[in-house]
């Protein structure tokens, strides 16, 4: 278990065309231990920067360190890195045994210790019935745990995920995500995730980048980056958001003042904003809360309330959805837990959101 040091590392690649850019100068250090997701649309760079760092592409600049070791030139089958694939490339001719065991294999360990170490792997990826089990006779969740148990049998420091799940159905992805959590904390390695997946990044990652044209523009746990984005688009990348314009009124406080064309908004305090600043409101659909009375809705000075008009409700089971209006004509749209309707469509309400579930965004 080592830690995994990414210096200024970039990739361009000339084309006839000129040259793109892939990775641009990104600079991360993910803990011993850490399960680190890179999160971030097709093209981002982010598959580039995993293959830069299996030893599949090599860095146009900047450095990657295991623990100690420069490994910026080494070759891949030197670095003590092991790789999840999409594809799972399991060899269709072995069973789950010997593709579990072929890294061993090659690697020269005695066969009654290499089966020692395939037993204990299958049993801790919950396969061992499947052994004699060719890969074709198994599930894509199964084929799966038999990719994961081969990669972790040769004990590398650094274990590398591409889409894992991609290929897979929604349900099956959705319970593979905490077996993979339990599979690699169980190894204890630290292992470097990439994914589009925002879902699969929130639910399991110990810390997530969020890469952008082959930046990481954000880092963070995945509540940190949801509910403090410092960009639109991480927050548009990392869930459903409310955007308001806003001005900067006061910006230092307990709370800094926005003004809006909702009216005056208080918000998260941010550093190095400055009076009269054009900025944008981000507001999470889940942080709106709906208020039916009779009378004017009064503030605490914790809190924004704006009168609105209840557009929609959609009724989802468990959850609802709806839309208001409010009295300037900004519309915005809420979620509610339990599902049961507080008020009629175009209903006048009450729109109460807690300063500290605005975030102020500058890009």
């Amino acid at each position: 278990m080592v830690p995994l040091k990414l210096k200024n590392l970039s990739k361009r690649f000339v084309t006839g065309r000129g040259t793109i850019v892939a990775v641009d100068d990104v600079t991360l250090m993910i803990e011993a231990g850490e399960l680190f997701f890179l999160l971030g649309p097709s093209g981002c760079g982010k598959t580039t920067l995993l293959r830069m760092v299996a030893g599949f592409v090599e860095p146009t600049a900047g450095s990657i360190v295991f623990g100690d070791r420069d490994v910026t030139r080494t070759p891949p089958e030197r670095r003590d890195a092991a790789m999840v694939f999409q594809n799972y490339a399991l060899w269709p001719h072995m069973t789950v045994a010997k593709n579990v065991g072929f890294g061993l294999s090659v690697r020269g360990m005695p066969s009654r210790q290499r089966r020692a170490v395939v037993s204990e792997l299958l049993e801790t990826v919950r396969i061992a019935e499947k052994a004699p089990a060719k890969p074709m006779e198994l599930s894509g969740g199964q084929q799966q745990r038999v990719a994961l148990a081969r990669a972790l049998a040769v004990r590398p420091q650094c274990l590398l995920l591409d889409e894992p799940l991609s290929n897979l159905d929604a349900a099956l992805r959705s319970a593979m995500r905490w077996e993979i959590r339990r599979i690699v904390k169980a190894a204890g390695t630290t292992a470097l995730y990439v994914t589009h997946d925002q879902t699969e990044a929130l639910a399991i990652a110990d810390r997530i980048g969020v890469m952008r044209a082959g930046r990481v523009v954000q880092i963070g746990t995945g509540q940190q980056l949801y509910e403090a984005p410092v960009s639109r688009f991480a927050a548009e990348f990392l869930g459903e958001a409310n955007f308001l314009p806003g001005r900067v009124a006061e910006p230092t406080g307990r709370w800094t003042l926005l003004e809006t064309p909702a009216g005056v908004l208080r918000a998260r305090p941010r550093e190095g904003l400055q009076p009269g600043q054009e900025v944008t409101c981000c507001i999470r659909p889940e942080s709106l809360r709906l208020d039916v009375q009779d009378g004017p809705a009064a503030a605490s000075t914790d809190e924004n309330v704006f009168p609105a008009r209840l557009k929609q409700w959609t009724h989802l089971g468990d959850t609802a959805r709806f839309g208001v209006q409010l009295a300037n004509g900004t519309e915005l749209s809420g979620a509610a837990m339990p599902a049961r309707a507080i008020a009629q469509a175009e209903q006048e309400v009450a729109v109460r959101l807690a300063a500290e579930d605005v975030s102020v965004l500058v890009e």
